[in-house]
């Protein structure tokens, strides 16, 4: 849709003459109906090309029989439903644009299928208008393929679009469908009452249960909890949740009980805000469709120009019989003007490119994904799930006095196997790499908000942060250990302390660590001369250490989701033009603002949903091969654009007669017809070869 064109009601663009894309989350009924309307149109119009120009082949233009020109009216009936049935929104459209004085690639199509209607509709009801000579023994030809293979080859273009079109909504969706229904209020009595949340007040106290979404963005009042705020920072651990501790709507509580005052509500939330972003960076169009809207601008009037004066060229000096002359001149001017090379020459090479890319694990959404990618100068990268694994892995085991590493983890293992906790599956995953048993545990509790605590072997176990052993009467000894355990966190790490029967054992670092094809995938991206910069909600040092270690040399940390969308917007605004690679709900509204967006496989629903580009597979190497495959599209429609213009200036001056004087051979329509058939053939050929393209 064009920029700052809006409508109350459903309908095309005065500007461009494409569909107007409903703005917020309801469209998608629609955008189904405008898909169903084109379906059938589409169905249709191909059904009787085909027929009428297996009636051509057959002798539809010339052939009688029992002295009647049976294939010439059969041919001329099922054109008529194809243009005036099957076509009409492409003729009303064409109407509108000439109302408006709004030239577009519309105007095009409607005056290459009215010459091609028009001609062939005279010719047929009144053929004695032409004049013998230009008869001979025949009828007058007709153009009825012509006409109706305008209007399926513009048909088709138009169903891929809208099938794109449609899918733009999912993310909206998706990401509504995060915050619950309901809430639960507390009352003045202690009572609690389920409400919708659109009753949910500022000031209103909210019960949150383990498993729960938070309703609204507000504060905890009471009660301790490990709260997933992965779809706000991208951060796989939980975080710890006490009274005053800030909450945000959407995020999933874990297994404590919270209750809240409401702070946000409506459209105030963070989670509103990021779907209001997404809704409105997700109306756009391609940006080769808008260029070849100006060409068409220019060139409709042109066209027409050219017609009228060799109109009036023809009946002035051309000889005997003059009229024949012009009309022929007049049409093949018409015909040869009709852009279905034009109106090809983007979709046919997204549409194989798409496909090279599919083959590769690179889903592209729609043309502007594939189109934009191929002009990006600077490639933001999120940090956890993206650069990093997204899982957190024990990467150091460190033993304290009197104590070995097998002895720290077994004792640790038992407990956190019983654990749902993120950081328990990395230790036991990590134990049992190492090949060591597992013991069982006894009396096994874990609390909300620290650790575990039970029996192993006989001793009273805890394990957690150094908050939650001091709580159980163990002091973290100040040693070399408890200098190696700051050095670790400070490197980004989390750490567990293991204690038994209140003697601390040791402590077990925990990290999410960089994909092992990082350090090649940034390589790529330099080669192709593109800048880096890795964005993430983490805290400063963290950040660091994984920027160094996949060897990007900028990063910006402690984003949240508007800070990162709002850093994306300074980056445009800045003239640069980015491309944003994520895999989280807090990438959602930077995905939607960059000029690109790529979303990893093994991400959130909404991150994919939002983002153009997908990369099957989480492989980061997929980011470069997607700009390969995108600049080689790029280039591909430009040699399309090329021929298809280049075909339009040669056939104009030779369908107006320029030969004549000289040869006196002219382009007639039939063969401007011929002409226009295999102009998209050769798009379609050149698009083709994309299959082969090599993108890495």
């Amino acid at each position: 849709m064009c920029a700052g064109v809006e409508s109350e009601l459903p309908g095309a663009c005065p500007h461009c003459g494409m569909p107007l894309q409903c703005a917020g989350d309801g469209g998608d009924t629609e955008e189904a109906r405008e898909l169903r309307d084109l379906s059938w149109r589409l169905a249709l119009a191909a059904l009787l090309a085909v027929t009428v120009m297996l009636l051509g082949m057959l002798g539809g233009h010339a052939m009688t029989a029992g002295g009647a020109h049976w294939p010439r009216w059969a041919a001329g009936v099922m054109a008529t439903v194809a243009v005036f049935v099957a076509g009409w929104p492409l003729l009303t459209r064409a109407a509108r644009s000439w109302v408006t004085l709004r030239l577009n690639m519309f105007t095009l199509i409607g005056l290459g299928v009215a010459a091609a209607y028009g001609f062939s509709a005279v010719a047929l009801l009144l053929p004695g208008l032409f004049p013998a000579a230009m008869r001979g023994d025949h009828p007058p030809p007709v153009y009825w393929d012509a006409a109706t293979m305008i209007v399926a080859l513009v048909l088709l273009g138009q169903v891929l679009e809208a099938r794109a079109r449609r899918r733009t909504g999912d993310a909206i969706r998706a990401l509504m469908e995060l915050a619950p229904l309901r809430a639960r209020r507390l009352l003045a009595d202690g009572s609690v009452e389920e409400v919708p949340l659109a009753d949910v007040r500022a000031g209103d106290r909210l019960q949150v249960r383990p498993g729960d979404r938070v309703p609204v963005d507000g504060a905890v009042v009471s009660g301790v909890s490990a709260v997933d705020e992965a779809m706000l920072t991208g951060e796989p651990l939980p975080v710890n949740k006490r009274a005053g501790d800030k909450l945000t709507g959407g995020t999933l509580n874990g297994n404590g009980a919270l209750a809240m005052r409401a702070e946000r509500v409506g459209a105030e939330t963070v989670l509103a805000q990021i779907v209001a972003l997404v809704s409105q960076a997700q109306r756009s169009r391609a940006p080769l469709q808008s260029l070849v809207d100006r060409v068409a601008a220019i060139f409709a009037p042109a066209t027409i120009i050219i017609a009228v004066l060799a109109f009036a060229a023809w009946m002035h000096w051309g000889k005997e019989p003059r009229l024949a002359q012009a009309l022929v001149s007049a049409v093949s001017v018409l015909l040869v003007a009709c852009p279905c090379a034009l109106g090809l020459a983007s979709p046919m090479s997204v549409m194989v490119g798409v496909g090279r890319g599919a083959r590769r694990g690179i889903l592209f959404r729609d043309a502007a994904a594939l189109q934009s990618l191929a002009e990006v100068t600077l490639v933001a990268l999120d940090k956890t799930g993206t650069v990093t694994s997204g899982r957190p892995r024990m990467v150091r085991v460190m033993a304290g006095a009197g104590a070995n590493e097998a002895e720290v983890l077994q004792t640790a293992a038992a407990l956190e196997f019983s654990s749902a906790h993120s950081l328990a599956a990395a230790i036991v995953t990590g134990t049992c790499e190492l090949g060591l048993a597992i013991p069982p545990a006894q009396d096994f509790v874990s609390e909300a908000g620290g650790g575990l605590r039970g029996r192993v072997g006989g001793r009273a176990v805890v394990l957690g942060h150094g908050r939650f052993m001091k709580r159980h009467g163990v002091e973290p000894p100040d040693n070399a250990l408890r200098a190696t355990v700051e050095r670790v966190e400070t490197q980004g790490a989390s750490v567990v302390w293991v204690a038994a029967d209140r003697r601390v054992l040791g402590a077990i670092a925990v990290a999410d660590t960089i994909k092992s094809d990082a350090r090649a995938a940034v390589q790529e991206l330099r080669a192709l001369g593109v800048e880096l910069l890795m964005l993430t909600g983490d805290h400063s040092a963290a950040a660091q250490i994984v920027a160094k270690a996949a060897g990007i040399t900028r990063s910006e940390a402690g984003l949240d989701p508007r800070a990162k969308a709002a850093r994306i917007a300074a980056l445009r605004a800045e003239g640069a033009r980015v491309a944003m690679v994520g895999d989280g709900i807090n990438d959602a509204a930077a995905l939607a603002g960059a000029d690109a967006s790529l979303a990893m496989g093994a991400g959130t629903d909404v991150a994919k949903q939002t983002a153009g580009i997908v990369i099957v597979g989480n492989d980061l190497r997929a980011v470069p091969a997607a700009i390969r495959l995108s600049r080689a599209v790029r280039r591909n429609i430009r040699q399309n654009l090329l021929w298809a213009f280049g075909y339009n200036l040669l056939g104009l001056p030779l369908a107006a007669g320029a030969l004549v004087p000289l040869t006196g051979w002219q382009l007639s329509p039939m063969l401007a017809a011929a002409a226009m058939s295999i102009s998209s053939v050769a798009v379609v050929a050149n698009a083709l070869r994309l299959r082969a393209e090599k993108i890495g």
